[in-house]
């Protein structure tokens, strides 16, 4: 230190001083950078892994917490790749920096099952072009031989017509899918519409002693009665498989109404079985029947919503829907 003059040891005071700032705004600039990429990290919508080369997780995301078992199943490729886990579909990417190993897992299951409907909707309104003609000449063919069977064989005959019929509403269902619903709304009778949802259920068929309780009062609907038609029918023929699948040797199915000073409201009951998956009652093609296609339902909302309405379930002991049509 008897080397050292004075001036020189504030000299070196000072330059340690000056390192040490230097070196505290350093450390603060690389705390706020690393706060920062976490942030960002935590603000992208996918899960994000940063792994050292021994496979250690460096950095994630709260997505990449949740999905940590997802981790798992992932590997560092050259290409994108998909992977399904607890029933989700996921896009994963991949890349490699220094001796890091980035992974991102972006959930692409909604995407997937659009575009799932969108392919089944086209391949379902192509068969259904196809079948519409055969179907179209067996229907005219049934009624000619109608006329002149025999009467011992006119049941076999009839039964033939309600099986046509049912298909010709799956169809008509089907396009109207595929194309979307329009409706063409005009004035017209409660009663009006019951005459036709008499006739639907009439050829629809069944096997038990059913009640029909359809609204008494008289009102006007303006709406598309062609699109209401299909509507009630997919409730009431919904309603009728219901009480098939019933132990009871009998049922009821009511409709009752009621209105404000902005909706028709409709509440449709039955007193069939219970809807047993009520997560998937409004997912096309996915039916909680036997012999559903899976659109009824679909459909019945989209209608309702064409004339600024709602189709809901109801909760509670009674089981059954309220249908809200805009005056």
């Amino acid at each position: 230190m008897s080397g050292i003059t004075p001036e020189e040891l504030n000299l070196l005071i000072e330059q340690t001083y000056k390192v040490e700032k230097e070196f505290n705004e350093l450390k603060n600039s690389y705390a706020h950078l690393q706060d920062t990429v976490e942030k960002v990290v935590e603000f992208l919508p996918n899960a994000i892994w940063v792994l050292d080369e021994d496979g250690t997780i460096f950095l994630q995301n709260s997505q990449a917490k949740s999905l940590s078992e997802l981790l798992e199943l992932l590997e560092s490729k050259n290409s994108d790749y998909e992977v399904t886990f607890n029933s989700r579909s996921y896009l994963v990417k991949s890349s490699r920096y220094k001796d890091k190993v980035m992974l991102s897992a972006t959930d692409i299951t909604e995407q997937k099952r659009k575009e799932n409907l969108a392919t089944m909707g086209q391949m379902a309104a192509h068969l259904s072009h196809e079948i519409r003609n055969p179907i179209g000449s067996i229907s005219l063919l049934s009624s000619t031989l109608k006329k002149r069977v025999l009467p011992e064989n006119l049941p076999i005959v009839e039964e033939i017509q309600k099986s046509v019929c049912r298909i010709e509403r799956i169809i008509k269902a089907t396009l109207m899918f595929s194309k979307g619903v329009e409706a063409n709304k005009k004035p017209f009778m409660w009663s009006e519409l019951q005459e036709l949802l008499n006739m639907a259920v009439g050829y629809y068929g069944y096997t038990k002693e059913i009640t029909f309780i359809f609204p008494q009062q008289r009102f006007i609907l303006n709406a598309d009665k062609d699109l209401l038609e299909m509507l009630f029918s997919n409730f009431l023929t919904n309603a009728i498989d219901a009480i098939e699948l019933d132990d009871n040797e009998d049922g009821t199915i009511e409709i009752v109404y009621k209105s404000d000073e902005e909706f028709h409201k409709f509440y449709i009951y039955d007193s069939g079985i219970m809807i047993e998956n009520t997560k998937e009652l409004f997912e096309a093609f996915k039916s909680t029947k036997v012999k559903g296609n899976g659109l009824g339902l679909v459909l019945s909302r989209q209608i309702a919503e064409a004339h600024g309405g709602s189709v809901e379930l109801l909760s509670g002991e009674k089981k059954g829907f309220e249908i809200k049509l805009a005056l």
